[in-house]
């Protein structure tokens, strides 16, 4: 919840690498809370202001949350693929704090999306919103894990370097089978498409990005998290409207 929030509930806790590897047992989870957040973010706000408005603060919270550390991950990931044309080259742009006018155009693209498809999402006819909004953070915190166990590390030190320790395989099964069962539960049959959809989606990613760059980086988990959240949003979007996105006992009601 540190490392990936701004709640500091764990600060003064002596933790060392392997600690924080361990810790992607429980990203699906942390994912959820943020979702039941964002839940009572949007039932709040309903009462008072509209749709616009209320998708602004969603998209906000999110950036706020998590103190903008993915955003920051995908602008960089943006600037060093686009603006590189070596490896080398492109991981150097993105050790540049600086963000270039790549960075910015893929920042403004995800973020325009992300408030279209929730604004189409909180105005749905038909039930299934609470339920989006609980499995996108979820599924994208996954989709980190994915890449964390599928592609090797590029830098000998960075953000993302203490997660390729070793012995990490029990911590990997806790967060796949916890977010498995939580797309189960909260979406049917149709959160176990989105939850294997965004398993291909962020494979592909990191198989891109790692031909590109000879490996991850701690920007490149960042940059998949934004897309998959955006990604689960828009398919989730897509989906309420024919009843296929419910919790499963609704589901198993129908019978």
């Amino acid at each position: 919840m540190t490392f990936l929030t701004i709640f500091p509930v764990a600060r003064n806790l002596d933790r060392g690498p392997m600690d924080l590897s361990n810790s992607r047992a429980f990203y699906p989870a942390v994912g959820l809370l943020m979702g039941l957040l964002l839940v009572g973010i949007e039932a709040g706000s309903d009462e008072i202001f509209t749709a616009p408005i209320t998708a602004a603060f969603l998209v906000a919270a999110m950036v706020i949350i998590t103190r903008a550390l993915h955003m920051d991950g995908l602008m960089d990931v943006c600037d060093g693929l686009f603006g590189g044309f070596t490896p080398e080259r492109r991981l150097e742009i993105m050790r540049d704090s600086q963000v270039g006018a790549f960075g910015v155009a893929g920042g403004v693209t995800v973020l325009l999306l992300k408030y279209g498809a929730l604004l189409s999402l909180i105005t749905l006819a038909e039930p299934g919103k609470e339920w989006a909004l609980l499995l996108f953070p979820l599924i994208s915190r996954w989709s980190m894990v994915v890449l964390l166990g599928a592609f090797p590390y590029v830098r000998a030190q960075g953000l993302g370097s203490p997660f390729h320790g070793g012995g990490v395989k029990i911590a990997t099964t806790v967060a796949g089978l916890s977010a498995l069962a939580a797309a189960f539960l909260l979406g049917g049959y149709a959160g176990l498409w989105i939850f294997f959809g965004a398993i291909a989606m962020a494979w592909l990613m990191g198989w891109a990005m790692a031909k590109s760059l000879g490996g991850l980086t701690g920007d490149t988990y960042g940059a998949t998290n934004e897309i998959i959240e955006m990604a689960v949003i828009l398919a989730a979007t897509a989906l309420i409207p024919y009843g296929w996105l419910e919790p499963l006992p609704d589901f198993l009601d129908r019978f």
